[in-house]
């Protein structure tokens, strides 16, 4: 074992077991099966879902009967993203777990710690005897991480309990209270091509070195974006050169801001040179205006087969055109909770498939009515260029409530534990607990963790003295509650 040095052991144990064990979004089902035989191994009772959720029961211990149910939650399903560099494949390697300071990191790849030490949490409390608590269910959902559809798929009166510890925050001493609800919308773009020209040479342009993150939670952060860095060099270059597109492709997934990009081009032999300096320079301007958020961006400029067929030169106007309007970032700031992000968008990704384009994006907001009026807005720049737009069903958010009566446990918990004061508040970010929160209207539920950065990216890392902290808390509300 590498964590086998940690404390809290039993948790990191439990976390390095699932880091063996690959658990993809929508592909939860070796986590399942290890569920259930942990179920069974230590006599509780479980049930599976028709979705895929896990909800494993524990009775309370002597002396606490009367206490209320209390359900634990986390979410079994890993963002999947790695360095380009790196080869894994998520679907069957395990997750090499590094030791770095007081931080634990992967392998060129996410952790999965999002949400695993959640997951590690909940299994340790079920298989320990010495832990005081009352009737416990844990909940382990599906697939929260491209579709929420564990929490979508579960049903009302499932669960016994009306108070809900969400166990999928990524800060220390912060309690969540409410998070925002987000919604897709997708643009497909035709595309016609024409032959390359004799003269011309190939090439590619690469973005890379970006530290990428959470669309949501990381969204202020003032990260690069390696699509729109991309697109603003391509349209920058265009306006007086000969240059036409074959692929552009950057970013993978909806909720992450996208790290890596890149174009194959054809340029006049002649002007490769220039090219070549341009790019140079560009990375310069971008390594200054970057300099405090994002200094590793890297453009690289690499030659590559000529390729056969490039865009039409209005199609490739267009796209370009498209996707410089495109808007990404904050919109804006909440004017009821200081210093939080009220409405975003995030141009997740693009790319190209059979003569179409198909880019993604993601809009996130506290408000359900400013929420669809940042996607009406990506909406109408799609359809000034002819695409054809799609949109997810959306999932809503989760209303604050100061008055919680489990807020004021974790509050008192957490200052008599760390001897200073917790904060609350709402997260730019999708949680389950907006589902919850709609087929349960009387569960009392807040949301806390340890510190995790750079989550959704090979950057991610959990913050080893704060995993502690967490089981603590967790334990100590278990037995106030």
């Amino acid at each position: 074992m590498q964590l086998d040095s940690l404390s809290p052991k039993i948790v990191w144990k439990y976390f390095e077991e699932i880091c063996k064990i690959p658990h993809p979004s929508k592909k939860e089902g070796k986590m399942i099966n290890y569920l259930v035989a942990f179920a069974k191994e230590n006599n509780l009772e479980h049930q599976v879902d028709a979705t895929g959720n896990v909800i494993i029961r524990k009775a309370a211990v002597k002396g606490y009967e009367n206490k209320p149910w209390v359900c634990l939650q986390s979410h079994i399903d890993m963002v999947c993203e790695k360095n380009s560099n790196i080869i894994h494949d998520f679907d069957k390697d395990p997750i090499k777990p590094i030791i770095d300071g007081d931080w634990v990191k992967a392998d060129g790849t996410t952790l999965g710690a999002d949400d695993g030490i959640g997951v590690a949490v909940q299994l340790a409390i079920l298989s320990s005897n010495d832990i005081e608590h009352g009737p416990l269910e844990c909940l382990f959902t599906v697939d929260e991480e491209t579709g929420l559809t564990g929490a979508f798929g579960l049903k009302p009166n499932v669960l016994k309990s009306k108070i809900l510890l969400n166990l999928d925050s990524e800060d220390d001493g912060e309690i969540f209270i409410g998070c925002a609800g987000g919604i897709d919308t997708v643009g497909r773009v035709d595309y016609d091509v024409e032959p390359v020209d004799k003269n011309m040479s190939g090439y590619k342009i690469i973005v890379r070195g970006l530290k990428g993150g959470h669309s949501g939670d990381d969204i202020d952060k003032g990260l690069g974006n390696s699509n729109k860095i991309l697109n603003r060099f391509l349209v920058d270059y265009a306006r007086n050169r000969t240059m036409s597109l074959a692929i552009f492709e950057g970013g993978n997934l909806r909720n992450a801001i996208p790290r890596e990009a890149y174009a194959w081009i054809a340029v006049k032999t002649k002007d490769a040179r220039k090219m070549e300096r341009a790019v140079d320079d560009y990375q310069k301007t971008l390594r200054k205006e970057l300099e405090f958020t994002d200094p590793g961006v890297i453009v690289e400029f690499e030659q590559a087969d000529v390729p056969k067929k490039v865009l039409m030169k209005k199609d490739f106007l267009n796209l370009s055109r498209l996707i410089y309007a495109l808007p990404h970032g904050v919109i804006s700031m909440s004017h009821k909770l200081k210093g939080i992000v009220e409405t975003s968008t995030n141009l997740a990704s693009v790319k190209f498939r059979n003569k179409r384009v198909v880019i993604t994006t993601s809009q996130r907001s506290d408000s359900e009515t400013l929420k669809m009026d940042i996607a009406n807005m990506v909406e109408q720049c799609f359809l000034l260029a002819n695409a054809k737009v799609t949109r997810g069903d959306g999932y809503p958010g989760w209303t604050p409530n100061p008055d919680s009566q489990i807020l004021k446990i974790a509050m008192d918990v957490y200052k008599d534990l760390f001897g200073k004061p917790a904060i609350y508040r709402s997260i730019h970010a999708g949680l389950e607990c907006g589902l919850f929160s709609v087929k349960y209207p009387d569960m009392d539920m807040i949301s806390y963790g340890p510190t995790l950065r750079g989550v959704h990216s090979p950057d991610e890392r959990i913050e080893i003295s704060t995993v502690d902290k967490f089981w603590r808390m967790t334990l100590e509300i278990l037995k106030r509650v």
